[in-house]
């Protein structure tokens, strides 16, 4: 493969990034094809030691949106993380996708049953308007006792969220780098 076709492809691949970005990491590569021109390579030589235009970018893209994530932050950015860390490699669809999607099932459940506890009481008092021979005090007891228990778990549903960002990013990276053939 010469330097043009390389980096025609490459460009093709990158294009989620900004034109900046991408002019940046396009003028690295044109330097590595150059300093191994200067060293006596051919481009096919060059070509073949830098691998598949496609799997490069997609470990440069991998890089880039979970620097991305780092500094934003958001739902959005997470996932755009998650989704090209699986574009790395088959495997990744088994070690990313399926512990993240259990994990996130596990939040909405804790979310689910703090916030269905917290309003509990008003389920009572609605009860208690629409039916009004079936109050008990019981059940309004119960449903304050509910309501206690519903704020504190959505209290350590807020730090538990808050930690998954944080250990997904560190998975992440971590993924990435055993990917590129790291530790």
């Amino acid at each position: 493969m010469t330097k043009e076709q390389f980096l025609l492809e490459f460009s093709r691949h990158l294009r989620p990034l900004t034109a900046i970005e991408k002019g940046d990491i396009m003028q690295d590569y044109e330097d590595h094809f150059d300093f191994g021109m200067e060293e006596g390579k051919s481009e096919d030589e060059i070509a073949a030691s830098l691998g598949s235009p496609k799997q490069l970018a997609k470990e440069i893209l991998a890089d880039y949106h979970i620097d991305k994530m780092e500094t934003s932050k958001s739902t959005g950015s997470i996932f755009r993380a998650v989704w090209s860390v699986i574009g790395l490699g088959f495997v990744n669809l088994v070690l990313v996708l399926g512990p993240f999607l259990a994990l996130i099932g596990l939040l909405f459940g804790g979310w689910a049953i703090g916030v269905s506890f917290t309003f509990s009481p008003l389920l009572v008092f609605v009860n208690a308007i629409f039916n009004p021979g079936t109050f008990e005090w019981f059940d309004l007891f119960m449903s304050l006792a509910l309501c206690g228990l519903g704020f504190f778990i959505s209290i350590g549903m807020y730090y538990v969220t808050i930690n998954f960002k944080n250990l997904t990013f560190r998975y992440l990276k971590y993924n990435v780098s055993v990917v590129k053939g790291g530790k």
